[in-house]
């Protein structure tokens, strides 16, 4: 039979009804004649409880066994399912990450996977009839033999990996929504559901704020050329609706120039201030931010002539104070004046596969947001995207200026 993976977040099994809920929308595709692995994230908010606990027994935890605990959360979702699907007749049993096996890296709480072997599954499928219903988010390191866990989000990224694993025909990945939308419908009422979304404009929009897929499962998807779905566990299990489905590129046949616009609030904007302008600076500033995992973004030099020049880079919010202590602790490597900052900022990101083949996108973008006022502090481009900083105030306005220009208002 052909194999289908199916993934529901922490919203979707969050009560022993919704659960239920689950097990109806997995038994449709069994009638329908696929062998399928359930991946299943922590019951919502449960991951949180669990970190909470493990910052509360040690402020300063040990990482492994940090993992030993948050990775409890799914082991309870995957049985709890397993059960209910028995329940209903049918043949299930959970699978923890380290049964499966799926192998990862040591990097605790952000562990990366290096291999699966699907060859349990596939024998419970062949032997047994057995829908297999996985714990999401976690693995084993195999020569240190503890549990690892891949960071939040990550379940969309076991569950795309089980897919390429075990040969599915397609990855269903079930949230609170029904699919991926051209912005955000609370910002912009008239956003729309797309039909199709290229692999590549759904890791940009996921990589520039879209919050509906974590961007290492698109990169995976992207890779093995795993055909996914993002679907809504909400819907009537009898007649769901199609979703959204990430494919290859050729797979869509009229492309829209652009195709969504994202937006991340969380930025902060660090300038330096006549920095001395010599061979080397440049890693002075940016080595140590990278030694301590922090990622910068947009980067603007403005050179003068008298050998001194000024640098603007963005930072996620969150690490603003670190950077700026790591930053003044090499001040006198960089020799800069001083420093300025702020985390009043947004990045806009306007993303589609039509932009290669048209001049002028970002153009019209820069004139319709000047002629509402808006100060553009920064710009990047790409081959199939353009970002922008601006003032968080005026988040909404571009948001919905640039949904306007780009015609994605048209039903």
């Amino acid at each position: 039979m052909p194999r289908l993976v199916m993934k529901f977040g922490g919203t979707s099994v969050a009560t022993i009804d919704r659960i239920r809920n689950v097990a109806r929308h997995v038994l449709r595709e069994r009638k329908a004649g696929f062998d399928i692995a359930v991946v299943v994230s922590a019951m919502s908010g449960k991951t949180n409880e669990l970190v909470g606990w493990c910052k509360e027994a040690s402020p300063l935890y040990d990482p492994s066994e940090y993992d030993a605990v948050v990775a409890s959360g799914e082991q309870v979702t995957a049985g709890l399912l397993a059960l209910v699907l028995r329940d209903m007749g049918l043949p299930a049993r959970s699978w923890q990450g380290w049964q499966v096996p799926i192998h990862t890296s040591d990097a605790h709480a952000a562990a990366r996977i290096v291999s699966i072997d699907g060859k349990n599954l596939i024998e419970g499928f062949e032997a047994r009839q057995e829908i297999a219903v996985i714990t999401g988010f976690q693995g084993i390191h195999e020569p240190t033999q503890r549990i690892t866990t891949l960071g939040r989000g990550g379940s969309d990224t076991s569950a795309v990996a089980v897919a390429a694993a075990i040969g599915a025909e397609r990855c269903d990945i079930y949230t609170d929504v029904d699919g991926v939308y051209t912005t955000d419908p609370r910002v912009v009422p008239k956003a729309k559901r797309l039909d199709k979304i290229a692999f590549e404009e759904m890791l940009e929009m996921a990589s520039l704020g879209a919050k509906v897929l974590q961007v290492r499962s698109v990169e995976l998807a992207m890779l093995h050329k795993v055909k996914t779905f993002v679907r809504s566990s909400f819907d009537d299990p009898e007649t769901p609706r199609p979703g959204t489905l990430i494919c290859d590129e050729e797979d869509i046949v009229e492309q829209q120039v652009v195709t969504g616009i994202a937006f991340s609030r969380d930025e902060a904007q660090i300038t330096l201030r006549r920095v001395s302008d010599h061979p080397g600076v440049a890693a002075a500033i940016f080595m140590p931010l990278a030694e301590a995992n922090i990622n910068v973004d947009m980067i603007i030099q403005v050179a003068s002539a008298d050998h001194a020049t000024d640098i603007t880079f963005t930072v996620p919010g969150t690490e603003f104070e670190r950077a700026q202590q790591i930053l003044y602790k090499a001040q006198s490597q960089i020799g800069f004046s001083n420093l300025q900052g702020t985390t009043d900022m947004v990045k806009v990101s306007a993303i589609g596969v039509g932009m290669r083949s048209h001049a002028g996108v970002a153009a019209r973008a820069f004139k319709a947001l000047s002629d509402k006022g808006i100060n553009i502090r920064a710009i990047t481009t790409s081959e199939i995207k353009f970002s922008i900083l601006i003032e968080a105030a005026y988040t909404e306005l571009a948001v919905r200026t640039l949904h306007t220009l780009y015609g994605l208002d048209q039903p």
